[in-house]
Formats: C-alpha cells, sequence, structure tokens
C-alpha cells in the first residue's frame, strides 16, 4: 500500500474512467464524496483527511504533495486513506468542491433585495467584498492551485465553472430584483462583469500575477464604491 501511495505521489490528474458527475452546476457543487458514516470514529478520519490535505495543499502545488504526507498530516495510515479515496486527485476534488462550496454560501448565496435597501446596501456590498477578499486572500496558494488545475484537469475545470455559473445566476437574480431594468439593461452581462470584476481583483491582491500595487483595503473600497455605482447611480 505504501509503495501504491508513493507511486501515486507524483501522478499527474488524469480523466477518471468513471462515470462524470452531473454537469447541472449546483447539483455538481453539492455532490460530496462523504460517505454515511456508521461510526463516528470514521467519519473524524475523513474530515480529518480532509482537513490535512487542504493544509498541504494551502502550502505545496498539486504535484508536490503525496498521500502519504495527507496520512501522516491526518493521524492515520496510508491504508485508512484508501479506504476513503481512490487516490490524491480525489481527496483534492473534494477539498475544491468544499472550498468551492464554502466560498459560495459565505458570499453570494445570502445576498437577498432586502439587504439593499437605503444605506444597508453599501455596509453589504462591503461586506461582501470583504469577505470574498478573505476567501482568496487567505489561502493565496490553494485559490491559485484551483486555477492551475482547471487547466489541466477536467473535473476541476468542471468545478471551477460551476461555482462562476451559480455565483453570476445568483447575482443575476438579484440585479434583476433591486434594480430596474432601466438602469441596468441587461442584468445578465452586469452579473457577469461584476463577478468578473471582484475575482480577478481578489486573484490580484493574492499575488497570482506578482506583487499588488495596491493594498486590500484600498481594492476593497475602489471595488465597493464602483459595484454601488453601477447598480444605484
Amino acid at each position: 500500500m505504501a509503495a501504491r501511495g508513493r507511486a501515486l505521489a507524483g501522478s499527474a490528474p488524469r480523466t477518471p474512467s468513471r462515470t462524470r458527475p452531473p454537469k447541472d452546476p449546483e447539483a455538481l457543487l453539492r455532490a460530496t464524496k462523504e460517505p454515511d458514516f456508521r461510526q463516528e470514529r470514521s467519519r473524524r478520519s475523513y474530515l480529518a483527511l480532509i482537513e490535512a490535505a487542504t493544509e498541504l495543499f494551502e502550502r505545496e502545488p498539486y504535484d508536490a504533495v503525496g498521500t502519504p504526507e495527507i496520512a501522516q498530516r491526518a493521524g492515520v495510515s496510508v491504508g485508512s486513506f484508501y479506504r476513503y479515496f481512490e487516490d490524491k486527485r480525489e481527496i483534492y476534488l473534494e477539498v475544491a468542491r468544499r472550498t468551492m462550496i464554502t466560498a459560495y454560501k459565505d458570499t453570494i448565496e445570502g445576498l437577498g433585495p432586502e439587504r439593499f435597501i437605503g444605506r444597508a446596501r453599501h455596509e453589504t456590498i462591503s461586506v461582501t467584498v470583504a469577505v470574498l477578499f478573505d476567501h482568496v486572500l487567505s489561502r493565496p496558494q490553494l485559490s491559485r492551485s484551483f486555477i492551475e488545475m482547471s487547466l489541466r484537469d477536467p473535473d476541476v475545470g468542471d468545478l471551477k465553472r460551476a461555482f462562476e455559473t451559480v455565483s453570476i445566476r445568483r447575482l443575476t437574480a438579484l440585479i434583476t430584483a433591486i434594480v430596474p431594468r432601466t438602469v441596468v439593461p441587461d442584468p445578465e452581462a452586469t452579473a457577469y462583469v461584476l463577478y468578473g470584476s471582484a475575482m480577478q481583483t481578489a486573484y490580484g491582491l493574492a499575488g497570482h500575477g506578482g506583487p499588488p500595487p495596491i493594498d486590500a483595503a484600498r481594492a476593497r473600497a475602489a471595488l465597493t464604491t464602483f459595484i454601488e455605482r453601477t447598480l444605484f447611480p
């Protein structure tokens, strides 16, 4: 088993031979691999592996992390790792899915029309931008890894597109509900541009393209003003 772990540690992502997950974006993001545990101990081991893998992928590129390191950090045997996951790629996909769905829930999912009435809208936009930035800036290596792996692995690419799709759909519905068409004639295009602006700003602050020329506080203030003036001129 240890030999198998060493062999997989440096293996490149591959297209799985098993049936691919459903293409519906919501279903894809919520399609957890977590088993139906009968024992609490097994559930704790599974979650410890997820946490350990997340911490390692936060620090190292995909190819530098091996299954033995994940198992060791989780405090379980390599054999226990393979009880829950086929290989490193499968646990990476679960880490990516959980990270993306958490980011979606913490930022966009909770935005309702009632939060954009009067002065509350500025605070709502500012806090949402701050939380989005925090998700990327608190784990810059992980967000970079997701982007790079989305170009190498079709399933990671599917997850990234699913996250983008559900986020833009939610923003489109929100803009449609709170902004007259006379102000924003095309809510979907506006949602796409606002989402792209926010994410690219966050990636830039995380240093994905080199050291950023401004700090996060200035970027957050500018982006908040940009979004507010776009929706409420």
